[in-house]
Protein backbone atom coordinates (compact mmCIF):
# COMPACT_ATOMS: atom_id res chain seq x y z
CA UNK A 1 0.00 0.00 0.00
CA UNK A 2 2.81 2.31 0.92
CA UNK A 3 4.42 1.62 -2.47
CA UNK A 4 1.16 2.36 -4.29
CA UNK A 5 0.77 5.60 -2.34
CA UNK A 6 4.24 6.70 -3.31
CA UNK A 7 3.51 5.94 -6.94
CA UNK A 8 0.29 7.94 -6.77
CA UNK A 9 2.15 10.89 -5.31
CA UNK A 10 4.75 10.66 -8.07
CA UNK A 11 2.08 10.46 -10.78
CA UNK A 12 0.14 13.38 -9.30
CA UNK A 13 3.31 15.45 -9.09
CA UNK A 14 4.06 14.68 -12.72
CA UNK A 15 0.54 15.64 -13.77
CA UNK A 16 0.76 18.89 -11.84
CA UNK A 17 4.15 19.65 -13.39
CA UNK A 18 2.80 19.02 -16.88
CA UNK A 19 -0.25 21.15 -16.15
CA UNK A 20 1.90 23.97 -14.85
CA UNK A 21 4.11 23.76 -17.93
CA UNK A 22 1.05 23.86 -20.16
CA UNK A 23 -0.30 26.88 -18.33
CA UNK A 24 3.04 28.63 -18.67
CA UNK A 25 3.11 28.22 -22.43
CA UNK A 26 2.34 31.56 -24.14
CA UNK A 27 -0.48 31.90 -26.63
CA UNK A 28 0.66 32.39 -30.23
CA UNK A 29 -1.36 34.68 -32.48
CA UNK A 30 -0.87 34.98 -36.23
CA UNK A 31 -0.68 38.47 -37.73
CA UNK A 32 -0.80 39.15 -41.48
CA UNK A 33 0.20 42.58 -42.83
CA UNK A 34 1.34 44.39 -45.96
CA UNK A 35 2.46 47.86 -44.90
CA UNK A 36 5.76 46.80 -43.34
CA UNK A 37 6.78 45.12 -46.61
CA UNK A 38 10.07 46.46 -47.91
CA UNK A 39 11.74 48.98 -45.67
CA UNK A 40 9.68 48.63 -42.49
CA UNK A 41 9.77 44.94 -41.59
CA UNK A 42 12.51 45.73 -39.07
CA UNK A 43 10.38 48.44 -37.50
CA UNK A 44 7.44 46.07 -37.09
CA UNK A 45 9.80 43.49 -35.58
CA UNK A 46 10.96 46.12 -33.07
CA UNK A 47 7.33 46.76 -32.09
CA UNK A 48 6.78 43.02 -31.66
CA UNK A 49 9.80 42.64 -29.37
CA UNK A 50 8.58 45.42 -27.08
CA UNK A 51 5.06 43.99 -27.03
CA UNK A 52 6.22 40.46 -26.20
CA UNK A 53 8.44 41.80 -23.42
CA UNK A 54 5.43 43.58 -21.94
CA UNK A 55 3.13 40.60 -22.55
CA UNK A 56 5.10 37.41 -21.83
CA UNK A 57 1.93 35.33 -22.16
CA UNK A 58 1.64 36.17 -25.89
CA UNK A 59 3.84 35.40 -28.88
CA UNK A 60 3.18 37.02 -32.26
CA UNK A 61 3.84 35.22 -35.51
CA UNK A 62 4.18 37.92 -38.19
CA UNK A 63 3.68 37.22 -41.88
CA UNK A 64 4.37 40.10 -44.26
CA UNK A 65 3.12 40.06 -47.85
CA UNK A 66 3.73 42.78 -50.45
CA UNK A 67 0.64 44.85 -51.25
CA UNK A 68 0.40 43.53 -54.80
CA UNK A 69 -0.13 39.96 -53.57
CA UNK A 70 -1.65 40.64 -50.17
CA UNK A 71 -5.36 40.46 -50.93
CA UNK A 72 -5.00 37.30 -53.00
CA UNK A 73 -3.24 35.70 -50.01
CA UNK A 74 -5.87 37.02 -47.60
CA UNK A 75 -8.81 35.86 -49.71
CA UNK A 76 -7.24 32.41 -50.01
CA UNK A 77 -7.04 32.28 -46.20
CA UNK A 78 -10.65 33.41 -45.82
CA UNK A 79 -12.00 30.91 -48.35
CA UNK A 80 -9.96 28.12 -46.77
CA UNK A 81 -11.18 28.95 -43.27
CA UNK A 82 -7.67 29.88 -42.12
CA UNK A 83 -8.29 33.52 -41.26
CA UNK A 84 -5.38 35.02 -39.27
CA UNK A 85 -6.08 35.96 -35.67
CA UNK A 86 -5.33 39.58 -36.58
CA UNK A 87 -4.58 41.23 -39.89
CA UNK A 88 -4.28 44.53 -41.71
CA UNK A 89 -6.87 46.08 -44.02
CA UNK A 90 -6.76 49.35 -45.88
CA UNK A 91 -9.80 51.63 -45.83
CA UNK A 92 -10.73 50.84 -49.42
CA UNK A 93 -11.17 47.11 -48.75
CA UNK A 94 -12.36 47.28 -45.15
CA UNK A 95 -16.09 47.69 -45.86
CA UNK A 96 -16.21 44.59 -48.07
CA UNK A 97 -14.67 42.36 -45.38
CA UNK A 98 -16.84 43.84 -42.63
CA UNK A 99 -20.04 43.31 -44.64
CA UNK A 100 -19.22 39.64 -45.24
CA UNK A 101 -18.93 38.79 -41.55
CA UNK A 102 -15.20 38.10 -41.73
CA UNK A 103 -14.33 40.51 -38.91
CA UNK A 104 -14.99 40.38 -35.19
CA UNK A 105 -16.83 43.38 -33.69
CA UNK A 106 -14.59 45.01 -31.12
CA UNK A 107 -17.03 46.74 -28.73
CA UNK A 108 -16.93 44.03 -26.04
CA UNK A 109 -13.15 43.81 -26.16
CA UNK A 110 -12.82 47.60 -26.04
CA UNK A 111 -15.10 47.77 -23.01
CA UNK A 112 -13.30 44.92 -21.25
CA UNK A 113 -9.89 46.57 -21.66
CA UNK A 114 -11.10 50.10 -20.91
CA UNK A 115 -10.06 51.30 -24.36
CA UNK A 116 -10.15 55.11 -24.54
CA UNK A 117 -11.22 56.37 -28.01
CA UNK A 118 -9.67 59.76 -27.23
CA UNK A 119 -6.16 58.33 -27.70
CA UNK A 120 -6.85 57.73 -31.42
CA UNK A 121 -7.18 60.22 -34.22
CA UNK A 122 -10.98 60.46 -34.71
CA UNK A 123 -10.82 60.39 -38.53
CA UNK A 124 -8.70 57.26 -38.49
CA UNK A 125 -10.74 55.51 -35.79
CA UNK A 126 -14.09 56.25 -37.45
CA UNK A 127 -12.80 54.93 -40.76
CA UNK A 128 -12.98 51.41 -39.35
CA UNK A 129 -16.56 51.38 -38.14
CA UNK A 130 -19.67 50.35 -40.07
CA UNK A 131 -23.16 51.45 -39.02
CA UNK A 132 -21.84 52.43 -35.62
CA UNK A 133 -20.04 49.12 -35.00
CA UNK A 134 -16.26 49.29 -34.51
CA UNK A 135 -14.54 46.49 -36.43
CA UNK A 136 -10.99 47.78 -36.49
CA UNK A 137 -8.40 50.04 -34.90
CA UNK A 138 -6.25 52.38 -36.99
CA UNK A 139 -2.70 51.22 -37.66
CA UNK A 140 -1.58 54.35 -39.49
CA UNK A 141 -2.87 57.05 -41.75
CA UNK A 142 -1.40 59.32 -44.35
CA UNK A 143 -2.29 61.98 -46.85
CA UNK A 144 -0.91 63.43 -50.05
CA UNK A 145 1.04 66.63 -50.47
CA UNK A 146 3.19 68.28 -53.16
CA UNK A 147 6.93 67.73 -52.92
CA UNK A 148 8.97 70.40 -54.70
CA UNK A 149 12.61 70.83 -55.68
CA UNK A 150 13.76 74.20 -54.33
CA UNK A 151 16.77 74.35 -56.64
CA UNK A 152 14.67 74.00 -59.81
CA UNK A 153 12.24 76.62 -58.55
CA UNK A 154 15.16 78.97 -57.90
CA UNK A 155 16.65 78.35 -61.34
CA UNK A 156 13.28 79.02 -62.99
CA UNK A 157 12.74 82.17 -60.95
CA UNK A 158 9.46 80.87 -59.53
CA UNK A 159 8.20 81.46 -55.99
CA UNK A 160 7.78 78.35 -53.88
CA UNK A 161 4.26 76.87 -53.66
CA UNK A 162 1.91 78.16 -50.98
CA UNK A 163 -1.40 76.96 -49.53
CA UNK A 164 -3.18 79.58 -51.64
CA UNK A 165 -2.08 78.10 -54.97
CA UNK A 166 -4.65 76.93 -57.51
CA UNK A 167 -4.31 74.44 -60.36
CA UNK A 168 -3.38 77.29 -62.65
CA UNK A 169 -0.61 78.61 -60.38
CA UNK A 170 0.82 75.12 -60.34
CA UNK A 171 0.58 74.77 -64.14
CA UNK A 172 2.29 78.12 -64.67
CA UNK A 173 5.19 77.09 -62.41
CA UNK A 174 5.41 73.71 -64.17
CA UNK A 175 5.73 75.40 -67.57
CA UNK A 176 8.62 77.59 -66.39
CA UNK A 177 10.46 74.64 -64.86
CA UNK A 178 9.91 72.55 -68.00
CA UNK A 179 11.68 75.29 -69.97
CA UNK A 180 14.91 74.61 -68.05
CA UNK A 181 15.83 71.65 -70.25
CA UNK A 182 14.63 68.81 -72.43
CA UNK A 183 15.10 66.26 -69.67
CA UNK A 184 13.52 68.38 -66.90
CA UNK A 185 9.79 68.26 -66.20
CA UNK A 186 7.52 70.51 -64.20
CA UNK A 187 5.28 68.03 -62.43
CA UNK A 188 4.31 64.41 -62.05
CA UNK A 189 0.88 63.37 -60.83
CA UNK A 190 -0.27 59.87 -61.77
CA UNK A 191 -3.37 59.76 -63.95
CA UNK A 192 -4.97 56.81 -62.26
CA UNK A 193 -7.95 55.98 -60.11
CA UNK A 194 -6.49 56.87 -56.72
CA UNK A 195 -5.57 60.35 -57.91
CA UNK A 196 -8.66 60.90 -60.02
CA UNK A 197 -11.30 60.41 -57.34
CA UNK A 198 -9.57 63.13 -55.34
CA UNK A 199 -8.77 65.59 -58.13
CA UNK A 200 -12.40 65.63 -59.32
CA UNK A 201 -13.35 66.70 -55.79
CA UNK A 202 -10.97 69.65 -56.19
CA UNK A 203 -13.19 70.68 -59.10
CA UNK A 204 -16.58 70.08 -57.46
CA UNK A 205 -17.06 66.61 -58.99
CA UNK A 206 -17.55 63.12 -57.61
CA UNK A 207 -17.72 59.54 -58.86
CA UNK A 208 -20.89 58.63 -56.92
CA UNK A 209 -24.08 60.50 -56.11
CA UNK A 210 -24.39 61.80 -52.54
CA UNK A 211 -26.65 58.89 -51.55
CA UNK A 212 -24.32 56.34 -53.14
CA UNK A 213 -27.00 54.90 -55.43
CA UNK A 214 -25.74 56.13 -58.82
CA UNK A 215 -22.43 56.48 -60.63
CA UNK A 216 -21.55 60.02 -61.74
CA UNK A 217 -18.24 59.21 -63.44
CA UNK A 218 -18.90 61.32 -66.57
CA UNK A 219 -20.10 64.49 -64.87
CA UNK A 220 -19.03 67.65 -66.76
CA UNK A 221 -16.78 68.63 -63.82
CA UNK A 222 -15.07 65.24 -64.04
CA UNK A 223 -14.53 65.53 -67.79
CA UNK A 224 -13.04 69.00 -67.26
CA UNK A 225 -10.75 67.57 -64.58
CA UNK A 226 -9.48 64.77 -66.79
CA UNK A 227 -8.90 67.22 -69.64
CA UNK A 228 -6.75 69.34 -67.30
CA UNK A 229 -4.70 66.29 -66.28
CA UNK A 230 -4.28 65.03 -69.84
CA UNK A 231 -3.31 68.48 -71.14
CA UNK A 232 -0.35 68.55 -68.78
CA UNK A 233 0.98 65.48 -70.61
CA UNK A 234 -0.10 65.98 -74.21
CA UNK A 235 -0.59 69.72 -74.71
CA UNK A 236 2.01 71.31 -72.45
CA UNK A 237 4.21 68.27 -71.77
CA UNK A 238 5.07 69.58 -68.32
CA UNK A 239 4.47 65.98 -67.20
CA UNK A 240 6.41 63.21 -68.98
CA UNK A 241 4.72 60.67 -71.20
CA UNK A 242 5.27 56.97 -70.55
CA UNK A 243 7.81 56.98 -73.39
CA UNK A 244 9.71 59.92 -71.88
CA UNK A 245 9.84 58.16 -68.53
CA UNK A 246 11.49 55.16 -70.21
CA UNK A 247 10.58 52.96 -67.28
CA UNK A 248 11.88 55.40 -64.66
CA UNK A 249 9.66 55.77 -61.60
CA UNK A 250 8.28 59.12 -60.50
CA UNK A 251 10.14 59.03 -57.18
CA UNK A 252 13.40 58.29 -58.97
CA UNK A 253 12.78 61.14 -61.41
CA UNK A 254 12.32 63.54 -58.51
CA UNK A 255 15.36 62.22 -56.62
CA UNK A 256 17.44 62.62 -59.78
CA UNK A 257 16.74 66.37 -59.72
CA UNK A 258 14.73 66.30 -62.97
CA UNK A 259 11.28 67.06 -61.59
CA UNK A 260 10.01 70.31 -60.15
CA UNK A 261 6.94 68.97 -58.34
CA UNK A 262 5.72 65.53 -57.34
CA UNK A 263 2.24 64.83 -56.02
CA UNK A 264 2.67 61.88 -53.69
CA UNK A 265 2.14 60.68 -50.15
CA UNK A 266 3.84 61.58 -46.92
CA UNK A 267 5.20 58.01 -46.92
CA UNK A 268 7.78 59.18 -49.48
CA UNK A 269 9.71 61.25 -46.92
CA UNK A 270 12.23 58.57 -45.85
CA UNK A 271 13.08 57.72 -49.47
CA UNK A 272 13.57 61.36 -50.45
CA UNK A 273 15.64 62.09 -47.35
CA UNK A 274 17.95 59.22 -48.24
CA UNK A 275 18.18 59.86 -51.99
CA UNK A 276 17.88 63.61 -52.74
CA UNK A 277 21.10 65.62 -52.74
CA UNK A 278 19.23 68.91 -53.14
CA UNK A 279 16.89 70.93 -50.94
CA UNK A 280 13.24 69.98 -51.13
CA UNK A 281 10.11 70.75 -49.18
CA UNK A 282 6.34 70.21 -49.28
CA UNK A 283 3.14 72.21 -49.73
CA UNK A 284 -0.59 71.61 -49.52
CA UNK A 285 -2.13 70.46 -52.80
CA UNK A 286 -3.78 73.19 -54.86
CA UNK A 287 -7.41 72.98 -55.92
CA UNK A 288 -9.67 74.58 -58.50
CA UNK A 289 -13.11 75.31 -57.02
CA UNK A 290 -12.08 73.87 -53.63
CA UNK A 291 -9.30 71.95 -51.91
CA UNK A 292 -9.29 68.20 -51.42
CA UNK A 293 -6.64 65.68 -50.56
CA UNK A 294 -6.44 61.99 -49.87
CA UNK A 295 -7.15 60.23 -46.64
CA UNK A 296 -5.41 56.88 -46.65
CA UNK A 297 -5.78 54.68 -43.59
CA UNK A 298 -4.66 51.19 -42.71
CA UNK A 299 -6.56 49.37 -40.00
CA UNK A 300 -6.03 46.40 -37.69
CA UNK A 301 -8.81 43.84 -37.43
CA UNK A 302 -9.47 40.47 -35.78
CA UNK A 303 -10.75 37.39 -37.61
CA UNK A 304 -14.28 36.49 -36.56
CA UNK A 305 -13.34 32.91 -35.65
CA UNK A 306 -10.10 33.46 -33.75
CA UNK A 307 -9.61 31.29 -30.67
CA UNK A 308 -7.65 34.06 -28.97
CA UNK A 309 -9.70 37.27 -29.24
CA UNK A 310 -8.37 38.94 -26.08
CA UNK A 311 -4.73 38.30 -26.96
CA UNK A 312 -5.29 39.45 -30.55
CA UNK A 313 -6.93 42.63 -29.29
CA UNK A 314 -4.05 43.37 -26.92
CA UNK A 315 -1.69 43.11 -29.91
CA UNK A 316 -3.64 45.40 -32.23
CA UNK A 317 -4.28 47.85 -29.40
CA UNK A 318 -0.54 48.04 -28.78
CA UNK A 319 0.20 48.67 -32.47
CA UNK A 320 -2.55 51.26 -32.71
CA UNK A 321 -2.23 53.30 -29.53
CA UNK A 322 1.01 52.65 -27.64
CA UNK A 323 3.60 55.39 -27.44
CA UNK A 324 6.35 52.84 -28.07
CA UNK A 325 4.90 51.79 -31.44
CA UNK A 326 4.10 55.40 -32.36
CA UNK A 327 7.64 56.60 -31.65
CA UNK A 328 9.16 53.80 -33.73
CA UNK A 329 6.87 54.77 -36.59
CA UNK A 330 7.69 58.49 -36.33
CA UNK A 331 11.43 57.98 -36.16
CA UNK A 332 11.28 55.71 -39.20
CA UNK A 333 9.07 58.15 -41.15
CA UNK A 334 6.61 55.28 -41.60
CA UNK A 335 3.41 57.25 -42.27
CA UNK A 336 1.55 58.94 -39.38
CA UNK A 337 0.72 57.11 -36.16
CA UNK A 338 -3.01 57.40 -35.53
CA UNK A 339 -2.63 58.87 -32.05
CA UNK A 340 -3.41 62.19 -30.41
CA UNK A 341 -0.43 62.14 -28.02
CA UNK A 342 1.01 65.69 -28.27
CA UNK A 343 4.55 64.49 -27.56
CA UNK A 344 4.40 62.04 -30.46
CA UNK A 345 2.99 64.74 -32.75
CA UNK A 346 5.77 67.12 -31.66
CA UNK A 347 8.37 64.45 -32.41
CA UNK A 348 6.88 63.96 -35.88
CA UNK A 349 6.87 67.70 -36.61
CA UNK A 350 10.46 68.10 -35.45
CA UNK A 351 11.76 65.31 -37.71
CA UNK A 352 13.07 66.93 -40.91
CA UNK A 353 13.22 67.12 -43.86
CA UNK A 354 10.77 68.33 -44.97
CA UNK A 355 10.79 71.59 -43.04
CA UNK A 356 7.13 72.38 -43.67
CA UNK A 357 5.64 69.45 -41.78
CA UNK A 358 2.78 71.82 -40.95
CA UNK A 359 1.51 71.19 -44.50
CA UNK A 360 0.76 67.58 -43.55
CA UNK A 361 -1.52 68.69 -40.73
CA UNK A 362 -3.06 71.53 -42.75
CA UNK A 363 -3.98 68.99 -45.43
CA UNK A 364 -6.02 67.09 -42.85
CA UNK A 365 -8.62 69.87 -43.15
CA UNK A 366 -9.36 68.80 -46.74
CA UNK A 367 -9.52 65.01 -46.50
CA UNK A 368 -11.68 63.02 -48.92
CA UNK A 369 -12.13 59.27 -49.05
CA UNK A 370 -12.55 56.96 -52.04
CA UNK A 371 -16.03 55.79 -52.99
CA UNK A 372 -17.06 52.97 -50.69
CA UNK A 373 -18.48 50.12 -52.77
CA UNK A 374 -18.26 46.41 -52.11
CA UNK A 375 -16.71 45.81 -55.54
CA UNK A 376 -14.05 48.45 -54.95
CA UNK A 377 -11.23 46.62 -56.73
CA UNK A 378 -13.39 46.15 -59.81
CA UNK A 379 -14.41 49.82 -59.87
CA UNK A 380 -10.79 50.91 -59.51
CA UNK A 381 -9.79 48.67 -62.41
CA UNK A 382 -12.56 49.91 -64.71
CA UNK A 383 -11.90 53.61 -64.18
CA UNK A 384 -8.13 53.13 -64.17
CA UNK A 385 -8.14 51.47 -67.60
CA UNK A 386 -10.06 54.30 -69.23
CA UNK A 387 -7.97 56.97 -67.54
CA UNK A 388 -4.90 55.32 -69.07
CA UNK A 389 -6.51 55.37 -72.51
CA UNK A 390 -7.13 59.11 -72.18
CA UNK A 391 -3.66 59.81 -70.80
CA UNK A 392 -2.05 58.08 -73.79
CA UNK A 393 -4.28 59.83 -76.32
CA UNK A 394 -6.35 56.84 -77.49
CA UNK A 395 -9.62 58.31 -76.15
CA UNK A 396 -10.76 61.84 -75.41
CA UNK A 397 -11.57 62.55 -71.76
CA UNK A 398 -15.27 62.62 -72.63
CA UNK A 399 -15.10 59.28 -74.42
CA UNK A 400 -13.08 57.68 -71.64
CA UNK A 401 -15.44 58.71 -68.86
CA UNK A 402 -18.57 57.89 -70.86
CA UNK A 403 -17.23 54.37 -71.40
CA UNK A 404 -16.18 54.02 -67.76
CA UNK A 405 -19.68 55.12 -66.68
CA UNK A 406 -21.33 52.52 -68.92
CA UNK A 407 -19.09 49.68 -67.81
CA UNK A 408 -19.38 50.51 -64.11
CA UNK A 409 -23.18 50.62 -64.36
CA UNK A 410 -23.21 47.25 -66.14
CA UNK A 411 -20.82 45.40 -63.82
CA UNK A 412 -21.09 46.92 -60.33
CA UNK A 413 -24.13 46.81 -58.06
CA UNK A 414 -24.75 49.81 -55.82
CA UNK A 415 -27.02 49.90 -52.79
Amino acid sequence: MKRISVMLVVVMAAVLALTAAAVAQPVTINFLNFSSSGENEGNLQAMKEIFEAQNPDIKVNIETIGYGDYFVRLMTAVVGGNIPDAFELNFENFAAYASKGTLMPLEDLMAKTGFDPAVSDPNALNAFSVDGVQYGLPFSFSNVIVLYNKELFDRAGVDYPTSEWTWWDQLDAAKKIRALGDDIFGIFQPIQFHEFYKVVRQNGGALLSDDGTQFTINLPQNVETLQYLVDRVQKYNVMPTEEQLSGMGDWDLFAAGRLGMLVTGSWAFPYMTANCDFEWDIAVEPGNTTKATHFFANGLVIGHNTKHPEEAFRWIQFLSTSREAAEIRVKAGWELPAVTDPEVIALYTATTPPENKAAVFESLQYLVTPPVVEQFAELSDIIGRYLGEARDGFLTPQEALDMAQMEAEARIALK
